[in-house]
């Protein structure tokens, strides 16, 4: 028993010291658990062959994480998929098996071994991918729905893999291992529902297992889940959905499917369930744990003694697997239109092998399908070309993704046809609404953003707006900035922003300048830079949601009302001062002693403010809690105001 807790201490120290340090650094979490599983077990030796055993247990990461995967997928949406699933994933694993077997067979290997290894290096980490997407948000990007469409079929063909190797097998291989193969099969019999069963037998149990887990899952889980939820236990709740996971995962591997693609299905029959989001985050961390252990299995589990000792064999064996399915997979993002940077996140994403390329190459000697020794030196292969993904994902952040943003900005700005009275200089969350509500006030306004992506995105709801950047001048002449009543500034650059006003108000006086600020410095800059008006871009949202939770808390929405009214007037009055400190301050040091010293003061007034009561007439905004009697309108309000200051 001692001997599991230290080896758990290891395990668990090497990840939270390596996780967050490669995260900090940039490199991702699987990065992160690789070079702790290096470290631990290569370089230092503190953990050695027990990693094997520990690596086929964490697998269930990988079962885990397909059946949260299949919780966001509605079947709906899987049948839309079926195209991509279908031709790019099925042309993926057949392309790429067939062009490394023949390479192979260049080198005079023989057709069953090329076959076996162009079947192994087909398949890719579906674990270090899908996790990576997550971490980065790219699951739902183009090249990010693409490659789970190839995982996905990936994981499918695994089945017929394991069908069709046996087949191979080389007669001296079996001989040598007959008396292993038996008792091996001997075991397995007993862990077997279809074993010994006909062909057509075998088909029928495979169709009731599916059925029973589509079946059971529509209708049963609900009920259960209801049952489980009534008493109130969460810990009870996240037995369930571990049970639900590991039984349906034990039902697939006894009849000879992939425990990965059982859960996956049961993860799609639940992806409508009202109980979606409570199992996916009672599994969540057990799938996080789990794929965490997986990855530093993978990193310890690299024999640095064959790695020297055929060091060039196994680096170029892993570059030349890399680059095949590099270039066979850019070739499908051109058949299958998957375009600019998704074209890249798509090839470079899926250019490794897989945690399944191990399951293969077991299955492979156990079958003398491949002698020991070249599957030895075809594990580091895999090995080392997970190891090597996290790079590829920072060679695409870094270097791909900007050059295409860059791309993308470079175009000539539109020719602007139209002019209006309101010019809108950047059209995000923030000018959207903007524009919206003067557009369904009948004015006329000219939209310009310096974002292709922003204007396509507006162009396709009708929104018409120009690209172009809204400093240049000769855009804005254009655009009729000589004419124009309101300039309104709604761009993310706050540097930008600000030159922006303070060009408009020196070069069109005339024009009323309106800016969104970022936050109070910035506040100030576009004050001081000329702006008319001047709005903090989450000030009135905050004040309602802070009221809101002040109701929340139990004060009567009356006095909360009030209390919003009596910060609003303390700010006011306090404004000018901060923005005097402000202004006298440096430009290397704006929010000096002084200013806080004077911050803290009025934050002070503020809190003292906050507790006296009221006793003076409330206003409209105060009363609007409350619906107003009918009879009730503006006009009476402000006689009864007028009569009450009589």
């Amino acid at each position: 028993m001692t001997g599991y807790f230290l080896q758990a201490f290891i395990y668990l120290v090497a990840a939270v010291i390596a996780v967050p340090l490669a995260k900090r650094l940039g490199l991702g979490s699987v990065l992160g658990y690789l070079i702790a599983g290096v470290v631990i077990g290569p370089v230092i030796g503190l953990v050695g062959s027990e990693t094997t055993t520990i690596q086929h247990f964490a697998e269930f990461g990988v079962v885990m994480m397909l059946f949260v995967v299949g919780l966001e997928l509605e079947p709906k949406m899987l049948w839309g998929m079926r195209h991509r699933l279908l031709g790019l994933g099925g042309l993926q694993v057949v392309v790429t098996a067939l062009t490394v077997m023949g390479i192979a067979h260049l080198f005079d290997i023989a057709w069953s071994y090329a076959l076996a290894i162009g079947l192994i290096f087909s398949l890719s980490s579906t674990a270090i991918v899908l996790q990576t997407f997550s971490e980065k948000g790219l699951s739902k990007t183009e090249g990010g729905k693409s490659a789970f469409s190839v995982l996905l079929f990936q994981d499918i063909a695994v089945i017929p893999m394991l069908a069709l190797i046996p087949l191979l097998a080389v007669p001296e291989l079996v001989a040598k291992s007959q008396a292993v193969v038996a008792k091996a099969a001997e075991h397995h019999d007993d862990l077997s529902l279809v074993a010994g069963l006909p062909g057509w037998a075998y088909a029928i149990v495979i169709i009731l297992a599916i059925a029973g887990v589509v079946v059971g899952g529509h209708y049963l889980s609900r009920p259960l889940f209801r049952f489980v939820a009534s008493s109130g236990l969460r810990e009870i709740f996240t037995a369930t959905a571990l049970m639900l996971v590991i039984g349906i995962a034990a039902l697939m591997s006894l009849i000879g499917l992939s425990p990965a693609l059982g859960t996956f299905l049961a993860g799609v029959v639940l992806a409508n369930s009202e109980f979606r989001h409570e199992l996916e985050s009672n599994i969540e961390p057990f799938k996080g744990l789990l794929l965490g252990l997986f990855f530093i299995t993978v990193g310890a589990g690299i024999d640095f003694n064959v790695l020297f000792d055929q060091f060039g064999t196994v680096v170029g064996l892993t570059i030349g697997v890399m680059l095949v399915k590099f270039i066979v997979l850019l070739v499908l993002s051109f058949i299958f239109k998957v375009k600019g940077s998704d074209r890249w996140l798509f090839a470079l994403s899926l250019a490794q092998a897989g945690e399944f390329g191990f399951v293969l190459l077991s299955y492979t000697v156990q079958n003398n399908v491949l002698p020991e020794s070249m599957s030895q030196t075809l594990s580091l292969v895999v090995a080392l070309s997970m190891f090597l993904t996290p790079g590829l994902f920072i060679l695409y952040d870094r270097v791909i993704l900007p050059r295409f943003c860059e791309a993308k900005n470079e175009r000539e700005a539109d020719e602007i046809d139209e002019q209006g009275k309101v010019i809108i200089a950047g059209i995000g969350r923030f000018g959207q609404i903007v524009n919206r509500l003067l557009a369904s006030n009948g004015v006329k306004t000219v939209v310009l953003d310096h974002s292709v992506t922003q204007i396509d995105n507006m162009r396709q709801i009708n929104i018409k707006s120009f690209f172009g950047d809204a400093t240049r001048h000769d855009l804005l002449h254009t655009a009729g900035i000589e004419d124009a009543k309101l300039f309104i500034v709604a761009i993310d650059d706050k540097e930008r922003a600000t030159e922006l006003v303070h060009y408009i108000k020196q070069t069109y006086p005339q024009v009323r300048v309106l800016a969104r600020a970022y936050d109070r410095g910035h506040h100030y800059s576009l004050r001081c830079a000329g702006a008319d008006y001047v709005i903090s871009e989450t000030y009135r949202s905050a004040l309602a949601l802070g009221t809101e939770a002040l109701k929340n808390l139990g004060v009567h929405p009356f006095r909360a009302e009030q209390q919003k009214a009596t910060f609003v007037e303390t700010e006011a009055r306090s404004k000018e001062k901060l923005y005097h400190t402000w202004l006298e301050s440096t430009e290397e040091d704006r929010f000096n002693t002084s200013y806080v010293e004077l911050f803290n003061q009025l934050e002070s007034t503020l809190s003292d403010v906050m507790k006296q009561e009221r006793t003076d007439k409330h206003t409209k905004s105060e009363r609007g809690w409350t619906p107003p009697p009918k009879v009730f309108n503006d006009e009476v309000e402000q006689d009864l105001v007028e009569k009450h200051d009589h």
